[in-house]
């Protein structure tokens, strides 16, 4: 029988090495065991050794996590599970650079690379997926990035008023503390890519504005990165109405999760309808993110795929 087992050395400086492996080396152990493969690492070098393509996969693994602590300075929680289901070498293009606490922002699975490409080569682009794949987050820090560049000269982001049972007149204070609750998602992504006192700091010189929905009826946005965020409550005119305020050098995303539709009845969403309507036209984009890109917690991915099984099983019966 042929022996397919194969050695192979990766040179890892130690402060990498420390932030790879993790305490106690329970990330290497991690790996591993996930992909089958045995590791030891002395004197700068790390010795795998295992099935072939086991190998080279831990090879890959690693080398995407050792340019992820280049470009960004630290691995996050999720960084293992996400270079584990998207192992492949990074398009460097893709990458962002925006000036907050998250600094060096680099794609961490192969949808979440489609989606950074189409916002990189379209001037309209649609993504549609689950919490916790990035839509919003990058959306925001392509806006941030795209800001800092001098591409735009303007961020707006809006959202609909719209949320699991709760109205807006049934909620305490003035209207910017009714809708602040409705946009918080939003302002940590800003706070994260912009710095919280930047971000205060452009709010009030309206270089960012972030609105309900309904504040961009009769407006034309010139020379903007337009982000709207929650776009399955909203219904096919008020989607109809956004995306008709697009000015000159401006570009749009628009980000949603139909599995999630607060309208009632849920067939009114106009994120449902949209996809047939703009089908086909040149300069619109429609990206898909799936429990696969999902970078938050690893059960969030397990809890996707039991309520996809459960509606799967729903409609069949």
């Amino acid at each position: 029988m042929q022996d397919h087992s194969r050695k192979s050395k990766i040179n890892l400086p130690r402060e990498s090495a420390a932030s790879i492996f993790g305490p106690g080396d329970v990330n290497l152990r991690h790996i591993c065991r996930t992909l089958g493969v045995k590791a030891v690492y002395r004197n700068g070098v790390l010795n795998l050794s295992g099935n072939g393509p086991s190998v080279d996969m831990a090879i890959a693994v690693v080398a995407r996590l050792e340019h992820e602590i280049k470009a960004s300075g630290s691995l996050s929680d999720h960084s293992i599970d996400a270079a584990l289901n998207f192992p492949e070498k990074n398009d460097i293009a893709l990458e962002l650079s925006v000036p907050g606490p998250a600094g060096r922002i680099i794609p961490k699975t192969a949808g979440q690379e489609n989606y950074l490409r189409a916002i990189k080569n379209s001037e309209l682009v649609f993504c549609i997926g689950p919490a916790g794949t990035g839509k919003t987050f990058l959306a925001v820090a392509s806006a941030v990035a795209a800001l800092s560049d001098g591409v735009v000269d303007r961020i707006i982001i809006s959202r609909p008023a719209v949320e699991a049972g709760e109205r807006l007149g049934f909620l305490p204070g003035d209207l910017q503390q009714k809708i602040d609750p409705y946009l918080k998602p939003v302002y940590d992504a800003l706070d994260d890519t912009l710095s919280p006192a930047r971000v205060r700091r452009s709010l009030d010189s309206r270089i960012i504005e972030v609105a309900p929905l309904a504040y961009m009826r009769g407006r034309t946005l010139n020379n903007a990165f337009v982000i709207l965020d929650e776009a399955q409550n909203t219904t096919i005119t008020q989607l109809k109405m956004f995306l008709t305020r697009l000015g000159y050098s401006s570009r749009a995303v628009i980000t949603g999760d139909i599995t999630q539709i607060d309208l009632q009845p849920p067939s009114s969403s106009g994120l449902v309808a949209i996809r047939r309507i703009l089908a086909g036209i040149d300069g619109i984009e429609f990206t898909y993110l799936d429990q696969n890109d999902v970078v938050r917690h690893p059960l969030v991915q397990s809890i996707i795929s039991a309520f996809e099984r459960s509606e799967d099983g729903e409609t069949h019966r």
